[in-house]
């Protein structure tokens, strides 16, 4: 393509809401985790090194008997409240500004397990319930 030479409508999007298709024999819940797998397909969260988080799974999706892509699922990045880990891995207001990463499609941890892990996202609060994470390239 060469440089623009007049005005261009340049096509976004609005919402901060997504659409991308789910991998083979996959499951996805609403309000779930959801990340991108080396193969650009959604997937739950998940422990693994190769995951991107992409945001919380609007509504759920089931693709189990389905090949990658046969169908798709609306995804949103954003901060989410998600379940806090335990014992060392336990997230704490101390860590705030801090990544946090993947344990499950519901639940986050304070370290990657000796390089186990995918990143979540950055801590943005802690409280009783759980820990709010930012997610997602939003």
């Amino acid at each position: 393509m060469t440089a623009l030479t007049q005005d261009r409508n340049t096509p976004r999007l609005e919402g901060g809401v997504y659409e991308a298709g789910v991998a083979a024999a996959t499951k996805l819940f609403g309000g779930s985790l959801g990340c991108f797998n080396a193969a650009g397909y959604l997937v739950p969260g998940s422990t693994s090194t190769t995951l991107k988080a992409a945001g919380r799974i609007e509504k759920q999706v089931d693709n189990s008997g389905g090949a990658a892509g046969a169908k798709s699922a609306k995804y949103r990045p954003g901060i989410y409240r998600f379940a806090n880990s335990a014992s060392a891995d336990l997230i704490t207001i101390a860590d705030v500004a801090n990544d946090c990463y993947i344990v499950d499609d519901q639940t986050v941890a304070k370290t990657h397990a000796t390089n186990t892990r995918s990143i979540a996202g950055k801590i943005v609060m802690v409280d009783s319930l759980g820990v709010w994470v930012k997610v997602g390239i939003d």
